[in-house]
């Protein structure tokens, strides 16, 4: 997977003049374009289009400051349509415009060309099982959360807190699947899953009951899961846990991601420090 991940990075900058087929560079990678998003965005800890951003704004800095043609001439060669997106976009990587730059010959920012290479450590290993699973629906409620990649996410736990716990209760008696009683739910989210960015968060069951009055639901196809588990402290555990499926399980394992909500089943222990969590990721087999 890695190594087909590295000959569609080739592609990429390869073409980094030119309007982007990423669906090319999925199809070299032998995957989707949604797991090769997923993918990276978990390996390089930036989106895809980030990257793809920063590099055409790192290569057109140096002609910049080289005089390699007319300022519009070097925006329209690095994908820009007018001098005044390719002026905004270059101030807001390196701190300056790009005419002040090439005036005064200023330091700029750059963005280095990625590669990706594993790394064996083989001081532990990851538990996990694939479930078939036939449609389902998430009752509960439903607020728009921004995505957090480390610490707490502090717009999930003010929402957790306002619940009634009656309404929690009236709930975990609608669970009848796994994963079993209440669980938090991730659904509608960018494919880069950059920081900051707005998903649909559930906090319910997993039933094939039908919703409570002011309550939603989110109905869910049959399909394959993957199921992660870890134990330690929240929120290290449950966000290494995620880091680990994406940078360790999936470059070795034939499946890739598919379109659907992730699902986080966690228990608490006494002093609420640690847990024990069950991460569900929709899945499908990968074609190599």
């Amino acid at each position: 997977m890695l190594e087909r991940l590295n000959q569609a990075m080739e592609h990429i900058e390869g073409r980094l003049g030119q309007d982007l087929d990423m669906a090319e560079a999925a199809r070299i990678a032998a995957t989707s374009e949604y797991h090769l998003r997923r993918m990276f965005s978990a390996l390089a800890g930036m989106p895809l289009s980030e990257y793809v951003r920063r590099r055409r704004l790192t290569l057109a800095g140096a002609e910049v400051l080289a005089g390699r043609g007319t300022l519009l001439e070097i925006a329209v060669r690095h994908g820009y349509g007018s001098g005044e997106a390719f002026a905004r976009a270059f101030r807001a990587m390196h701190g300056i415009g790009p005419g002040e730059a090439r005036r005064t010959g200023a330091a700029l920012t750059s963005q280095p060309r990625m590669a990706f290479r594993l790394t064996v450590e083989g001081s532990s290993s990851m538990r996990y099982r694939v479930v078939d699973k036939a449609a389902f629906t998430v009752v509960g409620l439903k607020t728009r959360i921004p995505l957090v990649h480390t610490g707490p996410n502090r717009a999930i736990m003010d929402f957790v807190r306002r619940i009634n716990p009656r309404t929690l209760e009236r709930l975990e008696k609608l669970s009848d699947q796994e994963p079993h009683g209440i669980v938090s739910v991730c659904d509608g989210m960018d494919p880069g899953r950059a920081e900051g960015t707005l998903l649909d968060y559930h906090h319910g069951v997993i039933t094939s009951a039908a919703a409570l009055e002011g309550t939603t639901m989110l109905s869910v196809p049959a399909g394959t899961w993957a199921v992660f588990t870890a134990s330690g402290p929240i929120p290290q555990a449950i966000q290494e846990l995620w880091r680990d499926v994406f940078t360790e399980w999936f470059p070795s394992n034939p499946y890739r991601t598919r379109t659907g909500p992730e699902i986080l089943r966690t228990r608490l222990s006494p002093e609420k420090t640690e847990a024990d969590a069950e991460l569900w990721l929709a899945v499908e087999p990968e074609h190599r």
